[in-house]
């Protein structure tokens, strides 16, 4: 039996647990992200004592960020983490650390995860969309991950799916102005100031504290607003899943991030539009499916990276 630490690092918390090679999480930890490499140090020290193993059964430690992980110089950038701006985070955490680190985007750790214990075991075409404050896409193609020739493949959230060119799409991408969580909220508030909604009340009466998860509740209790922010929102969704079924052509495409946990209401409708718009045959072949793993995808997704470069090394 071999063991890896996974480590998932988000803007605002970085969990950590121990897998061992048969996919088994051994205790999960939460930490702030705060000081964000202190707490990677202190979250994986926190995760092999409560697996109570040892540093000495630790092959590799697999470490997940939300941004770009440059292979060739071991730095990183991650927008949402203050002073991660190209920074040698690998050598950093290797100084700190009694074991072999491997880092890679978040959404190479979802897929990746997705694969290995999910609903995507085995399946060598697949993709894994997160859909949350940000959108972007992690790739399995003939069983191996797409990076791209600058480790930026997947940042569909710059996908182009409307023509109109908005100052906001400079700022974070299109299909991501359109279809991320923000852009429900922003759009059921606009909704909301011209009908009457439930989100109103629920946000105390101020347009701008409307959030995502205000909208889905709205939408659960049939509110029309709610609803229609929710329908507009998976008309773009679709365009951008509809483009990445024409150029990749995958077995399944899963959908996972904090906005897909309303998955009970949006599932359907994109998978109606997304024949619509992709390329015949192949959304006819093509599955769309809900992450069966949740939060638990980065955390495998990253003890995979571990496992695999301690086999490969």
């Amino acid at each position: 039996m071999s063991y890896a630490l996974g480590i998932d690092v988000g803007g605002a918390k970085i969990a950590a647990s121990v897998a061992d090679s048969d996919g088994k999480i051994h205790h999960k930890i939460k930490v702030p992200t705060g000081n964000a490499v202190a707490q990677i140090i202190e979250a994986a020290h926190q995760a092999v004592a409560a697996a109570s193993v040892s540093w000495d059964v630790i092959t590799a430690a697999g470490v997940a960020i939300p941004g770009i992980y440059y292979a060739e110089t071991g730095q990183v950038w991650a927008p949402n983490i203050p002073g991660w701006d190209h920074i040698p985070l690998r050598a950093e955490l290797e100084a700190k650390l009694p074991a072999r680190v491997v880092v890679d985007s978040d959404r190479a750790a979802y897929v990746l995860g997705e694969q290995w214990k999910g609903i995507a075991q085995g399946f060598p075409d697949v993709v894994f969309v997160a859909v949350g404050t940000g959108i972007g896409a992690g790739i399995i193609t003939g069983g191996k991950l797409c990076r791209g020739a600058g480790d930026i493949a997947g940042a569909i959230g710059w996908f182009a799916v409307d023509p109109r060119k908005k100052e906001i799409y400079k700022q974070t991408g299109c299909l991501e102005a359109e279809a991320a969580g923000p852009a429900v909220a922003r759009r059921a508030a606009d909704l909301a100031a011209r009908v009457p909604s439930r989100m109103l009340e629920m946000a105390g009466g101020c347009l701008t504290t409307i959030t995502a998860e205000m909208v889905v509740e709205a939408a659960r209790q049939n509110d029309e607003a709610a609803r229609q922010a929710l329908d507009q929102t998976v008309a773009y969704l679709a365009m951008g899943l509809a483009n990445l079924v024409s150029l990749l052509n995958p077995q399944m495409v899963v959908l996972g991030g904090g906005l897909m946990q309303a998955g009970d209401l949006l599932l359907e409708p994109l998978r109606r539009e997304v024949l619509e718009w992709a390329q015949p045959i192949a959304a006819r072949q093509v599955r769309l499916e809900l992450t069966r793993l949740g939060e638990d995808a980065g955390l495998l997704g990253a003890a995979r990276l571990a496992l695999e470069d301690h086999v490969s090394g």
